[in-house]
Parts: structure tokens; C-alpha cells; sequence
């Protein structure tokens, strides 16, 4: 079953293209869905949308991880969904990131694994893209959202339709899942209009996909046609972004925000990034 309506009439969550979208705030940058990544990734670089993973922890807190589990990215192990947030404040969030000097700068520097409402409070004027991992996650993150107020500036996304059937309710923008893209990509392949409905606000897909081209200039001209944006993801070469740019795409998820800021400060006219000899000109 599709989502029935679409929310684009009168958005402005996804105004101001092209978008810069700080992927789990700049991965490559500081540790991946963090406080510390998104608060320098709008202080730092200007990001307009945040883009990041919640999972529900054992005692029902919707937390802001991508893993399944907390071995990659934290000093602890285990799964998720076995942890209550009590065991999970604890752990370190900076321990395994290396950061672009190969050192290991935020281990023991306090830095954890929020919660997404913590992070809706500390950032409450910036859009959010929210991927919901599993299924039991999505209802208390439209809980939370709610709570806030915060569904004009909160997308929720999913890869798989099933991690948010039962949310289909919400008022606030809706990511195309991967099932919506590749009908979408495959329709925009036949020689007559693209018979795929798009039940969604926003196409976020990569430009490759397992060898396959996913985005073109045909893609987003027929995506364009309907009205529908396309975010692509995860780009961190310059000069990736700036065809990209160049071909008409709506946002860019990157990991390095400090570099796809600077080069829509060139390209774009966008401020200049804070603290450079351009700002400070």
C-alpha cells in the first residue's frame, strides 16, 4: 500500500537547493550521528539538513545509531536492542574514530551516543533526515517528533517500507524507499512517461548502485517533471559534487561538509564558511 498524499504543497523543508546534507553529520569529520558531528556541521559548515540513523534501545529510547550494533562505532559491544539507554550513555562514541590525520583525537573526550530527542533539543531550528533502521523504531520516533512539534522540519526515510508501515499517518516530509527508487529507475529507462507513481517527497539515492548508473540527466529531468527533488548520496569528491551540481540535483549527503561548503561558497554564492579568509574579507 502507498503512502496517499504527499506533503511538498507549501514545504519548505526542501527549499534552498542545491542542499547541503551532512551525512550522520560528517562522518569523515568527527564520530558518525553524533551531537558533537551535527552542532559543528551547522556551526562549522552551514549544513542545511542533518542526516542521520535511530534504533530503540531495550527500554524503549529512540537513539541516534546506525549499527545494529555498538561494536563499530563505540568502545562497547553488544546489540542495540539488548542495551537500555543507561548502558549506552556510558559508552564512548569516540573511541574507534579516526579522524583524517589517522589519529585517534576523540577517544575519552566525552562524546556519546545521543538520543534523537536530545538532538531535536539542541538543534531546534535545523531540518533532519531521519532513517529508521527497524520496525520497532518508527512509532516513537513519530512520538518524539510529535512531542516536539517538529514534523515540518523532520523527514522520516527508510530503506525497506517495512521499517515504517506503521507510520504511514505522519504529516511530516517521506523519503522514497529503496523498493520506490528502483521502480522509479526502472520506468525512466522505457521510451514513453514513467508510469511509476511516486508515493514519496524525495528521491535520496546514490549516483552508482553495485555497477549500475542510478542518476543521470534523464533521471532527474523525469524526477524534476513531477516535482519530486533528488538527494544523492554519500559524495565527498569535489569535483563529484560539482557535476553533480552542475547536472541539477537538489542536495548532496556528504561526509566531508567542509568541502562540499566551500565549494558551493564558489560555485553557488552560499556564505562563506566561517573563519576563513573569505569570510573574514
Amino acid at each position: 500500500m502507498l503512502r496517499p498524499k504527499h506533503f511538498r504543497a507549501g514545504c519548505t523543508y526542501l527549499s534552498g537547493t542545491p542542499l547541503l546534507v551532512a551525512h550522520r553529520g560528517g562522518a569523515k569529520l568527527a564520530p558518525e550521528n553524533t551531537l558533537l558531528s551535527f552542532q559543528r556541521a551547522v556551526e562549522w559548515w552551514r549544513a542545511d539538513i542533518l542526516e542521520m540513523d535511530v534504533r530503540l534501545t531495550s527500554d524503549g529510547h529512540v537513539v541516534v545509531i546506525h549499527d545494529a550494533t555498538v561494536n563499530r562505532t563505540t568502545d562497547g559491544a553488544g546489540l542495540v536492542a539488548d542495551l537500555n539507554l543507561d548502558e549506552i550513555c556510558k559508552l564512548d562514541a569516540g573511541y574507534n574514530f579516526e579522524d583524517l590525520t589517522g589519529q585517534y583525537s576523540f577517544r575519552g573526550q566525552g562524546v556519546t551516543v545521543p538520543t534523537f530527542e536530545e538532538v531535536l533539543t539542541a538543534l531546534p531550528h535545523t531540518r533532519m533526515n531521519v532513517e529508521a533502521k527497524e520496525p520497532e523504531v518508527a512509532g516513537p520516533l513519530v512520538e518524539v517528533i510529535k512531542r516536539h512539534s517538529a514534523e515540518h522540519r523532520v523527514l522520516i526515510a527508510a530503506q525497506f517500507e517495512r521499517c515504517r508501515r506503521e507510520i504511514r499517518h505522519y504529516d511530516g516530509p517521506w523519503g522514497a524507499s529503496r523498493q520506490q527508487v528502483f521502480w522509479f529507475w526502472l520506468g525512466h529507462h522505457l521510451p514513453w512517461v514513467n508510469p511509476f507513481k511516486l508515493s514519496a517527497d524525495v528521491l535520496q539515492v546514490p549516483e552508482l548502485w553495485k555497477g549500475l548508473r542510478v542518476v543521470s540527466p534523464r533521471f532527474l529531468q523525469q524526477a524534476h517533471a513531477r516535482n519530486i527533488p533528488v538527494h544523492v548520496w554519500t559524495v565527498d569528491d569535489p569535483e563529484d559534487m560539482r557535476r553533480l551540481i552542475d547536472w541539477g540535483v537538489d542536495a548532496i549527503q556528504s561526509d566531508r561538509p567542509d568541502l562540499l561548503a566551500a565549494l558551493l561558497a564558489e560555485i553557488r554564492y552560499r556564505p562563506p564558511i566561517p573563519g576563513t579568509e573569505q569570510d573574514l574579507a
